[in-house]
């Protein structure tokens, strides 16, 4: 059995880390490379960053943090935000990303995700998914950070996106999003029945014992958070000894 993945989630704009509720909302939660270092440290498995303004300049300035986070840290890390086109993909992993994520990019032009996952191998390729749970029971998929609607199902795109090449999926639930109240397990546990690639859970942590539901009842391969780590509400060896007491096995 594969260990199962804990990943911290940092959230940049404008050069520093940012978490929201609900995709709005944001305040400071430190400096994007020190908070990474720390994470290594601690124990944490991989790292996600998402460049969440990914303006022109906010990209140079990305760039940089992208440099100095593969200098401080010892383990794999993501890249998203603003990535359109395989130069991009080619520059991030230059500055030392190990894999990107796209999202907005990837439903506009399905066709990046086969071009990244020829170019520089379906591993790199992390398609993420922000869904809302709409009124009639439909997962929709949103673009440009959860503010755009578009026609996709949360289901059929995830589906398109292994079909083209994706390594992994990164589902975050928008309904779930900071409001600290559990994973979206029954959208998850779908997910991991009809892929045949990890699904990373994001969206909902607030106590150690969603972490738990994750695995096993989401069937999720990987969790990632954000508040409950940059604001100190579950330290990374506390969580990890609580998944073994539960019978899962982490790194």
């Amino acid at each position: 059995m594969l260990a199962k993945r804990i990943v911290p989630c940092l959230d940049v704009k404008d050069g520093k880390t940012v978490k929201g509720v609900n995709f709005v909302n944001f305040r400071d939660a430190g400096d994007p490379v020190e908070l990474g270092k720390m994470y290594s440290d601690q124990g944490a498995d991989e790292l996600v960053y998402l460049d969440i303004t990914a303006s022109h300049e906010g990209r140079k300035t990305f760039t940089d943090i992208v440099r100095h986070v593969a200098a401080e840290v010892s383990i794999p890390f993501t890249v998203g935000g603003g990535i359109n086109e395989l130069k991009d993909v080619d520059r991030l992993l230059n500055a030392g990303a190990d894999k990107v994520s796209i999202n907005s990019s990837a439903l506009r032009n399905p066709d990046l995700i086969s071009q990244i996952a020829k170019n520089f191998g379906s591993q790199v390729c992390v398609v993420a998914i922000d869904a809302n749970l709409e009124a009639e029971g439909l997962w929709r998929c949103y673009l440009n950070g959860g503010r755009v609607p578009t026609e996709q199902n949360l289901f059929t795109w995830a589906k398109e996106a292994e079909n083209r090449g994706a390594g992994e999926i990164l589902f975050t639930s928008m309904t779930h999003d900071g409001v600290k109240t559990g994973y979206a397990n029954d959208a998850l546990a779908k997910l991991a029945e009809m892929l045949h690639i990890p699904i990373i859970a994001s969206g909902g942590a607030g106590e150690m014992e969603h972490f738990r539901d994750a695995f096993l009842l989401g069937k999720a391969d990987a969790a990632l958070a954000a508040s409950v780590f940059h604001f100190g509400e579950i330290p990374m060896h506390t969580l990890k000894n609580y998944l073994r007491e539960s019978g899962i096995v982490v790194r």
